[in-house]
């Protein structure tokens, strides 16, 4: 049974490499996981009133670290690349 999420969205993902894409339209936003293309779509429309080009999604894979001597594990994860026509930005306050 699929669980319904009205905004898959969590937060905009501010990283070096994703500010450096602003300037090529590419917007970053961490989603949840079980969040698709079209969802993302809708909900970068109501919050932002952009409409966008395409969405790719890139799912990160737990990875096994080392802290401290002890073995631990660094959650994976999944977000979300948005592209935006010419025109178009969005601003994050």
């Amino acid at each position: 049974m699929a669980t319904i999420i009205h905004n898959p969205i969590k937060n905009p993902r501010i990283t070096e490499k994703a500010s450096l894409q602003q300037g090529m339209n590419v917007y970053a936003f961490n989603v949840f996981p079980h969040a698709n293309k079209t969802e993302i779509k809708k909900a970068i429309f109501a919050l932002y009133k952009v409409k966008p080009v395409k969405v790719n999604i890139v799912s990160m894979k737990p990875k096994k670290v080392t802290f401290r001597g002890r073995p631990e594990v660094k959650g994976g994860g999944k977000y979300a690349l948005v592209y935006l026509k010419a025109g178009d930005k969005i601003e994050f306050i």
